[in-house]
């Protein structure tokens, strides 16, 4: 409430702070038009030998009291005056600096379009290719479009390095065809492509994951007859043919180079051993290391990397260990990637030792571990069979340590303590997870889930199974079929078909885990027919049968349909491409020991072992057993 009937009402220019704000800025406009006088402006100027050093004529350098205008008063009217009050004349030099200087991008734009339709002014190349740096750093995108749009179309002629800029500057932004459209749309209009412009167009697809696309641009490149690959070239197009498995052809393009008098890059090389130890050529990849040592090519730490990777798969966990020591020796310094890759290899070999020390060193290395490192020790502490408190350790040293744990983490312990019975410490774990905002785990659950289901806690794994949902929305292929299979183990399996179709429901496609899961509870339900129909579409619903696919209805067939169905499959399996293993062999023989069907199991005895598979024990006794009471009966007939 307000007293008395008459409210004074306050005009702004009569409030002091504010009338005084705009004394000062009128005075502030004042001061930036006032021209200096000849003794001020020669003050400013650098001195030689006492004598004044005259500006040369064709530097610009911008008027400061201009940019505080263009500052203060963004680009208008005041600036317009501004302009005309300093003398600057409007020319491609003044456009270049406008859009260096520090102002508001939206400031640039507007003055780029407002001295684009200016009398006797056009913009060339320079300061087209000024603005859209300016709006590439500050991600304006759609007008960065806009503006290379005008620039294509505008009369100015557009180089080979302006258009390497543009490609690279779209690529950057994801406009791979816009990147793409532009460069042809400039290249029609008589810019001849340069080497490095094609290289420009080529790596933004590599990056983007367009490998098929390059090939064509490279062969494009050796038809224009005035630019030729150089090794940026090669190195884009062997990647890209890594990527595709297009071996020979990645080979090819090394000898061609190679014929070409190109020197091969460290990075080359390095892409080729990749290669070599994917196909298990092992010694075709150190061949190529003692090329580079022959060629004086420097490996670099990704050489070293895919090096210990390559011998480590391929099981020379030695060599990958002596070439990291020799590393060492030739004063190269390991990064974190090399010394988790080496500290994994060491760790699924069983040198757990060794890769516990190889952490240590990574500290007087100057290398610090990374969460990868210790989700690797942790993993390989579970696989060696160390005590899970050993697990708790290192989590407890990784935190100490200022190391956070990811998702993986928690998930590696979750699996960790299933596998050794502690699902109650898994439990917990998978609580902290939560407590700390990590995203549910379809992972950690799938090992929970799976762990009680065994533990025949039935109930308690539906709760997780059901609580994944709800998190998530829908859950993994994985954790239904652990959820199928264990709802098929206790017989429940209308629960199981229930899981089944709700997952195809929910858009969750069942892989070949899910498929066997069902089968496995229809062939214990008896439910051959059922088994054997899904067996059939798996491969129609777009999911490969496996060899577990293949053993799961051998074995229905086995223990429900006599000796005689389960020979005819095992004898299909023998022409397909899924060949039987073990398994496969041990369930036809258990099947004809049970017929008593001896002079066949012998035979598939025999086949077996010369096949290099061991009998079932169980089986090969009752076998033993049931030829022993033959002859018996034999001799006490004879005699």
């Amino acid at each position: 409430m307000f007293s008395g009937s008459v409210v004074t009402r306050r005009m702004i220019s009569t409030w002091p702070p504010f009338s005084q704000r705009l004394k000062q800025t009128e005075n502030e406009i004042v001061q930036m038009f006032r021209l200096p006088d000849s003794q001020e402006a020669n003050h400013n100027l650098p001195v030689k030998g006492g004598r004044v050093l005259r500006k040369n004529p064709n530097a610009r350098t911008l008027d400061e009291r201009f940019i505080r205008i263009l500052k203060i008063f963004k680009w208008g009217p005041d600036a317009e005056k501004a302009l005309e009050v300093l003398k600057l004349k409007l020319d491609i030099r003044l456009v270049r600096e406008v859009l260096k200087i520090d102002v508001e991008p939206n400031v640039k734009i507007q003055f780029f379009k407002w001295a684009g339709k200016r009398r006797n002014f056009e913009h060339d190349s320079t300061t087209y290719m000024a603005l859209i740096r300016c709006l590439d750093e500050n991600r304006l995108i759609g007008e960065l479009w806009r503006t290379i749009q005008d620039m294509v179309k505008s009369p100015c002629a557009i180089g080979p390095s302006e258009l390497s800029e543009i490609v690279k500057i779209l690529g950057r932004v994801k406009m791979v065809n816009k990147a793409l459209s532009i460069f042809y749309q400039v290249k029609g209009r008589k810019c001849r492509p340069t080497s490095n412009t094609y290289n420009s167009v080529i790596l933004m697809l590599m990056q983007e994951g367009h490998h098929e696309k390059i090939h064509e641009l490279y062969n494009e490149m050796c038809s224009e007859g005035h630019c030729f690959p150089d090794t940026i070239t090669y190195s884009a197009l062997i990647s890209a043919f890594a990527k595709l498995n297009r071996d020979d052809s990645a080979f090819r393009l090394f000898d061609e180079m190679k014929e070409n008098g190109l020197q091969p890059t460290a990075k080359i090389y390095t892409t080729l051993m990749g290669i070599y130890f994917k196909l298990g050529r092992v010694e075709e990849a150190l061949n190529l290391v003692h090329e580079m040592r022959m060629r004086r090519c420097a490996p670099t730490v990704y050489t070293y990397t895919e090096l210990i990777r390559g011998l480590g798969k391929s099981g020379r966990v030695e060599d990958a260990y002596i070439i990291y020591k020799n590393m060492l020796k030739d004063g190269y310094k390991p990064d974190v990637v090399l010394m988790n890759n080496l500290i994994n290899i060491l760790g699924r070999s069983g040198r757990l030792k060794d890769a516990i020390e190889l952490f240590d060193e990574m500290k007087l290395l100057n290398c610090t571990p990374n969460v990868v490192t210790y989700n690797t020790i942790i993993k390989s502490l579970f696989e060696a069979k160390a005590p899970p408190s050993e697990a708790s350790l290192w989590l407890e040293r990784m935190k100490k340590d200022g190391v956070v744990p990811s998702s993986f983490t928690y998930s590696i312990l979750i699996d960790g303590f299933c596998k050794t019975n502690r699902v109650e410490k898994a439990l917990l774990l998978l609580e902290e997870m939560d407590e700390k905002g990590f995203p549910p785990c379809p992972a950690a659950y799938c090992s929970l889930i799976n762990s009680l289901g065994k533990a025949k806690r039935y109930e308690a794994a539906n709760e997780l199974f059901q609580e994944l949902k709800e998190n998530c929305g829908s859950s993994s292929a994985r954790v239904y079929a652990v959820m199928i299979k264990h709802f098929g183990k206790c017989g429940q399996l209308n629960e199981a078909i229930g899981l089944f179709k709700e997952m195809k429901k929910l858009g969750c496609i069942p892989d070949v885990y899910t498929y066997n899961a069902l089968m496995t509870g229809m062939v214990r339900a008896n439910m051959m027919d059922e088994a054997f129909t899904l067996f059939r579409t798996m491969e129609e619903n777009g999911c490969t049968t496996d060899i577990n696919s293949h053993n799961i209805i051998l074995n229905g067939l086995a223990r429900t349909g006599g000796p005689k169905r389960a020979m005819e499959m095992f004898e299909k399996m023998k022409t397909s491409t899924i060949k039987p293993d073990a398994v496969s062999y041990n369930t036809v023989l258990g099947c004809l020991s049970r017929a008593g069907l001896f002079e066949e199991a012998a035979k598939l005895m025999k086949e077996m072992s010369s096949k290099g598979f061991e009998y079932d024990l169980i089986t090969y006794s009752s076998i033993l057993e049931a030829v022993g009471k033959v002859d018996e009966d034999c001799n006490m007939v004879g005699s």
